[in-house]
This record gives structure tokens, C-alpha cells and sequence, in this order.
């Protein structure tokens, strides 16, 4: 008999680095895959991605509504609140034999500590690292200390994940998934791409993601869009915040922006074909999403990485660090858009999926029970 593995994705971007390994579990003798949704999947405002996954060809088994019209720090409270309401019965029809959660957002939270409670065992993916500007940071260790196997994208991390306890026999470092998309997605040409988001042809290009700093204030996106004032003979392409805390702020902020520049344009998601084809396609990216360090380098493309959010992560010297100051960000550009390499491939060779099947078919019995391991 299969065994159940279910996955839980609730943001467009945790789904583009998941959908290989979804795809294997599908189509693997060994297990059924079971898929839930949740978070910004669900909600209109984000875009409605979850009929992005369908049409990708998944079946989702379960659909958790949690996401309040709020996004204060009360709100997102009460987000997990639903959401952990939503996945004890989601869990309690499925049964899954194994949980799924990749990285540190707070729907993951909310799934975790639902099957710990409810006695399902959990894989992690991309555990042991840091992010010192968010509240992220917590939310990542804490699953760490819940689940039983996990999958690091670094050396450096999977020693970090040791360090907080857990048996280096069941903890393997895979390398970023993210990077697997890289290597074997087809991208769309240059043409096609601004066809589709309806761009200049004769402006180059320039992709912006910023969210908030859930351990600051969102005034930092001010200076970011007083920085990007300088170069009115670029497409500035802006992918919407997250539903973190004041991300909505942040959306509303720039669509007032887009809406007074004929330069700007602002995409609730670009898809995963979207986003690294427009990757590939930009001079620079800028921002403070992780993937900005993690799978840009490996497109070639230099990063301005704003803020504290991404800080304590590793990052390849493609990446340019600056501060929320106008002067910071505009000097960080100029230095990113001057950058000819190298491109450090920090976080694997891209063939995370396989290594992920082949410690997943090895596990015998899949069981929440595990001891501290002691340094």
C-alpha cells in the first residue's frame, strides 16, 4: 500500500519550489501525494493561485481558508489560529502518513504544530538557516524542533539544525530546490516575455520584490521607490508583498506608485515560468525576498538585497547589500548594474528532488518519536 504524503503549500513562490518534488511524489510507486492549500492560494487579492496548481495538473485534497482581511500583527494571530482550526480537520480526513513543510512562513507554523499535536511525523526543507529581520527566523527553528527529517540546502545549515538537537542521520543536505526549477524549466525568450507583461521592448528591465520586515515598520519601501525614481528609462516590474504584517500597506503603496509612473508594473504573481523568465531577463533584481540570494545567482543576474530581512542567511558576492536610505539603495544599484561575476553556486548542484525520493523510500517507518541529540 502507498503511503500518504501530504504537502502544504499556502504562498505562489513555496509552490514554484515544491511542484518538482509534488510532481514525484504523484508520480512515485511508493507514495500518493496529498495536497492542501492554504494561505494567499486562497484569497483573491493575491491572485487566486491555487488555479495555477490545478491547472499545473494537481489535485488538491484539502483547501484551509485562514487569511483575515487584516494584516496587523493581530490579525496574522488570529490567521493561525484559523489555520490550525482548518488543518486538524483537513489531517483528520486525510491521515496523512508523513507532512511536507518547506521553510518558515507562518502557515507553516499553524500545519506544524497541528500534526505534532495530532501525532504525524514531518519532513522540513530548508531548515538551520538565519534570517535575522524576521519573525521568520523563530518560526523556522521552532518547526525544526517538531519535525522528525529534514532536507538543509547548505553544509553550514544542516550542522546548524544538529546543533539544535536533532540526529545528523536523519538530517541531508540537498541543496536549494528552488535551483532545480533553474536548471530544467524552458524560459520564455526576451519577446515573449515582455509580450506577455506587456513591456517597453526598448527599456531594460529591473524586478522588484520587497515585503516587510515583520520585526520593523514598512516605511522602508519609501525610500526603495524614491531610489527607483532615478531611472524612469527602466521597466519597473514590482510582484506583490506577502500576507505578513503590514504587506497589504506595502501592495497598496505600490499601486498608488504604479499607477503615477507609466514606467511601473506591479503583478499580484508572475508564475514560476514568469518570475525566473523575468529573472533571466533582468539587469538587476531588487528586493529582500530570499530567493535574491539563493536562486537569482544561479540565472546570472546580480541582486540588491534592502533591509535586515534576508540578514544572517549565506549569500554568493553577486549580491549587493544596502540599507533602507535612499543614498544606500542607489549606490547598491549602480554597483549591481557594474557587476560582471562570478555567479557562486552556493547551494547545490540542482538535483535536490532525487536526493529527497531516495532518504524518503529508505525510511522504513515513518514515526514522530526522537530523541535529543547532544553535542
Amino acid at each position: 500500500m502507498k503511503r500518504k504524503i501530504c504537502v502544504v503549500t499556502g504562498t505562489r513562490a513555496e509552490y514554484g519550489l515544491l511542484s518538482n518534488l509534488m510532481r514525484a511524489i504523484q508520480q512515485s510507486t511508493d507514495f500518493k501525494l496529498q495536497l492542501t492549500v492554504t494561505g494567499m492560494h486562497l484569497s483573491t487579492e493575491f491572485g487566486l493561485t491555487y488555479n495555477q496548481i490545478e491547472s499545473d495538473g494537481f489535485v488538491i485534497e484539502e483547501k484551509v481558508e485562514m487569511l483575515l482581511s487584516s494584516d496587523t500583527s493581530t490579525g496574522v494571530a488570529k490567521s493561525i489560529g484559523l489555520a490550525t482550526i482548518g488543518f486538524s480537520d483537513a489531517f483528520q480526513r486525510l491521515k496523512p502518513d508523513l507532512l511536507i513543510i518547506l521553510g518558515d512562513r507562518y502557515e507553516m507554523l499553524a500545519a506544524a504544530q497541528t500534526a505534532l499535536v495530532m501525532q504525524i511525523p514531518i519532513a522540513h526543507i530548508h531548515g538551520g538557516e538565519c534570517t535575522f529581520g524576521a519573525y521568520d527566523d523563530a518560526i523556522r527553528h521552532s518547526i525544526t524542533k517538531m519535525a522528525t527529517w529534514h532536507f538543509t540546502s547548505t553544509e553550514s545549515h544542516r550542522n546548524r539544525v544538529i546543533q539544535l538537537g536533532e540526529n545528523p542521520e536523519r538530517v541531508w543536505n540537498v541543496g536549494a530546490i528552488g535551483i532545480e526549477n533553474i536548471l530544467n524549466l524552458p524560459l520564455m525568450t526576451k519577446k515573449e516575455l515582455y509580450a506577455n507583461l506587456q513591456l517597453n521592448m526598448e527599456k531594460p528591465l529591473f524586478l522588484i520584490t520587497f515585503h516587510p520586515e515583520t520585526n520593523l515598520q514598512t516605511e522602508g519601501i519609501y525610500p526603495l521607490l524614491k531610489a527607483l525614481d532615478s531611472y524612469p528609462h527602466v521597466n519597473l516590474v514590482f510582484t506583490k508583498a506577502n500576507a505578513d504584517n503590514g504587506g497589504r500597506q506595502i501592495n497598496e503603496i505600490l499601486e498608488n506608485y504604479t499607477l503615477k509612473h507609466d514606467n511601473a508594473y506591479l503583478f499580484d504573481s508572475l508564475g514560476q515560468l514568469g518570475y525566473l523568465s523575468a529573472v533571466k531577463e533582468a539587469t538587476v533584481v531588487i528586493g529582500n525576498s530570499s530567493s535574491g540570494l539563493i536562486e537569482i545567482p544561479y540565472l546570472e543576474t546580480p541582486t540588491v538585497n534592502c533591509g535586515e530581512r534576508q540578514a544572517g542567511r549565506e549569500k554568493p558576492g553577486s549580491v549587493f547589500d544596502c540599507t533602507l536610505e535612499v543614498q544606500s539603495i542607489e549606490n547598491a544599484i549602480k554597483s549591481a548594474l557594474m557587476y560582471k561575476g562570478p555567479y557562486d553556486q552556493i547551494f547545490g548542484d540542482g538535483h535536490v528532488v532525487e536526493k529527497i525520493m531516495t532518504e524518503l523510500k529508505k525510511i522504513l517507518s515513518f514515526a514522530i518519536q526522537k530523541e535529543f541529540y547532544d553535542i
